[in-house]
């Protein structure tokens, strides 16, 4: 009987405090989904920072800053060990400048620094994780310079997700730094439903591969993922994104018909447009599709509201999501092995059959005839059509 009243007190005293903690407030960055470049799914492991520099020229020289894409973001593999007070320091035979001199460099390019951790005592690639060190190493990232961290999941074992998450959020506010905090849990705790005023962005699920379809173990195809994104829309807005991970464009697995449509889709989903190519070494047909500004306008539409599928028939979907000024954004998704006709109603979108409305191809960047009630346009076997209506 006593122990049972102790719970019950117990339980008490946390709904109390619950109930009268303050509400956790925003941190008023990444208002529009954060666009860059992440070394991971390029190089993985295999980095240094002379591959860093060079890609901090390359996103100026190629056109992308000036596109948008802001943030170098240096994944798993930079740490050395801690040292004797508990400091991580990078590997010093791959940073030997160290990464304050390294994010001088990238800053001095009018870009963004960012880095990786991990949320256990190992990183996914064996190296020292934050665990037990999370305001020590907010403390040194913010002394490098550091603008972005993304967070990773492994080695957690029992591991509360939001606690976690929420004490690495706490500690890089505490630096008095402005670091934009990107959640990597996988989607695995369901952090749409808690991460907001945590996070700036949250991965939804396990990492991407460059694929147009199919699975690999813990590794989604781009339409595998996009699957896993229907009825998220709701919980994405400025500040907070679902994150259904870095673009693969350029890598090589998928034809530049099918990194189009990867590209437009995440434009769609207001997703962060990470790009996870060697940029120093990019063909004209991936440039043009990481530079599509009018694609990129719609990623980036100060409204915020994701895509929802609004149509599927089969292989032949339809994406819709509204823009500010009244517009709406509309994709038609062909995931068949032949071409075909789709079209989008007005019913769709919740507009009127009476409507007449300006229709503009936003990869050939024309304007059509304008439409009055549906529009069809004839979609290519994996391919897009993205439309800008207004």
């Amino acid at each position: 009987m006593l122990l049972t009243m102790v719970l019950a007190c117990g339980l008490v005293a946390a709904m109390l405090h619950a109930e009268s903690a303050p509400p956790r407030t925003p941190n008023e960055l990444a208002l529009t989904p954060p666009m860059g470049w992440n070394t991971w799914n390029r190089f993985g492991c295999k980095i240094n920072e002379k591959l860093i520099r060079q890609a901090a020229d390359a996103m100026v020289s190629s056109g992308m800053r000036d596109a948008g894409y802001v943030y170098i973001v240096i994944d798993d593999c930079w740490q050395g060990e801690r040292d004797a007070k508990g400091n991580i320091r990078p590997d010093p035979l791959r940073f030997p400048s160290g990464m304050k001199a390294l994010g001088d460099y990238i800053h001095a390019k009018g870009l963004k620094f960012g880095i990786y951790s991990d949320a256990g005592q190992l990183t996914c690639g064996k190296r020292p994780g934050s665990w037990g060190h999370e305001y020590q190493d907010a403390r040194t990232y913010a002394s490098w310079g550091v603008d972005y961290l993304k967070y990773d999941w492994c080695s957690t074992y029992t591991q509360d997700a939001p606690s976690t998450y929420t004490t690495m959020s706490d500690a890089l506010r505490a630096t008095g730094r402005p670091i934009v905090f990107s959640i990597c849990e996988w989607g695995v705790n369901k952090p749409w439903l808690w991460a907001k005023n945590v996070g700036n962005l949250w991965r939804t699920t396990d990492d991407i591969y460059d694929h147009w379809s199919g699975q690999d173990g813990y590794q989604h195809s781009v339409l595998a993922i996009l699957d896993l994104q229907v009825g998220l829309d709701g919980f994405a807005g400025p500040g907070h994104w679902n994150d259904p991970d870095m673009l693969e464009v350029g890598n090589g697995g998928m034809s530049n018909v099918e990194y189009q449509s990867h590209f437009s889709l995440w434009a769609m989903l207001a997703a962060p447009l990470m790009a996870g190519n060697d940029l120093a070494d990019m063909s004209a047909e991936t440039k043009a599709i990481l530079t599509n500004r009018e694609v990129i306008a719609v990623d980036q539409d100060p409204l915020g509201i994701e895509a929802s599928r609004v149509a599927k028939q089969g292989d032949y979907e339809v994406w819709a999501r509204p823009l500010k000024g009244g517009g709406r954004a509309v994709l038609l998704l062909n995931r068949s092995a032949t071409a075909h006709a789709i079209t989008v109603d007005w019913a769709d979108l919740n507009l009127p059959a009476s409507l007449r409305m300006k229709v503009r191809d936003l990869w050939t960047h024309k304007d059509l005839p304008a439409a009055r009630g549906s529009f069809t346009a004839n979609v290519p076997s994996h391919g897009v059509a993205m439309l800008r209506m207004e």
